[in-house]
């Protein structure tokens, strides 16, 4: 597997007779980087990760158009190692007024990178979350409920290390914070789910301690 995130790879030639046009692009999903000779004005700012064994996964990896934009393949497996090396699957539980029982239960999926570049490709890719800095590292965050169950989804077939998380994460997003035995099993799901996060300032927080509410039999 050769691998370049680098932001410094700017120009990029894809072998087409047309200046700045780019190649019958199959030579490039194959991983053959013959193609690339010599610098033109096409711009390659994210990703460039292709497999360079006959019939091995390409993921993400860079590909051009027939105008010469540069774009970015994203293999769910190479998402789902993403996570369970560099990511976060986690549970928040927040107070919100609006909410029936003044509570709001949100499931988070992040991956954590040194450089921004991979994160703005799967955020490009993707559509969805949103990629933050902080003083030494880059997060992409994904907090919309639909697309958490997305990604928890496309990534279940293949993830070794989250499983279980997964697994927790799924069942929060089945029930509902407006029925109150839901919401604390939701808390207790929470609880659960933080104990996988051992880096997490919400680690030894009791979610279910948290939501004091009475249970009744009707509910």
């Amino acid at each position: 597997m050769k691998c370049h995130i680098d932001g410094g790879v700017r120009h990029l030639d894809v072998g087409s007779p047309h200046p700045g046009g780019g190649e019958n692009i199959t030579s490039l999903l194959e991983g053959n980087f013959k193609v690339i000779n010599k610098l033109k004005t096409v711009e390659a700012k994210h990703v460039i990760c292709v497999s360079q064994v006959p019939g091995g996964t390409i993921s993400p990896i860079m590909y051009a158009s027939a105008v010469g934009k540069i774009g970015v393949k994203v293999d769910h497996a190479y998402l789902a190692g993403l996570i369970d090396g560099d990511g976060c699957i986690m549970a928040t539980i927040e107070r919100h007024s609006e909410k029936k029982f003044g509570f709001r239960v949100r499931v988070e999926v992040k991956i954590t990178q040194k450089e921004s570049d991979l994160l703005i490709a799967l955020r490009s890719f993707y559509r969805i979350g949103v990629v933050r800095g902080n003083r030494t590292t880059f997060d992409w965050i994904i907090r919309d409920k639909n697309h958490v169950s997305m990604i928890l989804n496309l990534i279940a077939p293949y993830t070794k290390a989250k499983l279980k998380q997964v697994e927790y994460a799924h069942r929060i997003l089945h029930l509902s914070d407006g029925s109150k035995n839901e919401l604390i099993k939701m808390a207790r799901l929470a609880d659960a789910l933080s104990k996988f996060n051992v880096r997490s300032k919400n680690r030894r927080l009791n979610y279910a301690s948290m939501i004091k509410i009475p249970i009744s039999s009707n509910d």
